[in-house]
């Protein structure tokens, strides 16, 4: 949920989502599920000689499980913030013992 909270404050910013067979879309984030689906709208792709059967999309919704990156405009990420969120996520997750061999 870190990640999903985290891209929830990020809409109306514009990011560059690469997606697992390589294209690169640039485009203003709508919304984001917690399965991290995404919704752009005023999209550009950014190899449009290689994919010109996309320039006339200008609004998209992408699957999260197509996803490879999001790259972010440095300027819109609170990186402290989002340490200190990591940090206490990790902490309120129970330890568990490892298990030995043989048991």
């Amino acid at each position: 949920m870190l990640f999903f909270s985290f891209f929830k404050t990020l809409t109306n910013q514009t990011v560059t989502i690469e997606l697992k067979n390589d294209i690169r879309i640039r485009g203003t984030l709508k919304s984001v599920d917690q399965y991290l689906n995404i919704k752009l709208d005023d999209v550009d792709v950014l190899d449009l000689d290689k994919y010109p059967h996309l320039s006339s999309v200008k609004n998209m919704f992408i699957r999260g499980s197509v996803v490879r990156y999001v790259m972010l405009p440095r300027s819109e990420v609170d990186v402290g913030l989002l340490e200190d969120a990591t940090r206490r996520v990790t902490l309120q997750k129970p330890r568990t013992k490892p298990e030995k061999l043989g048991d």
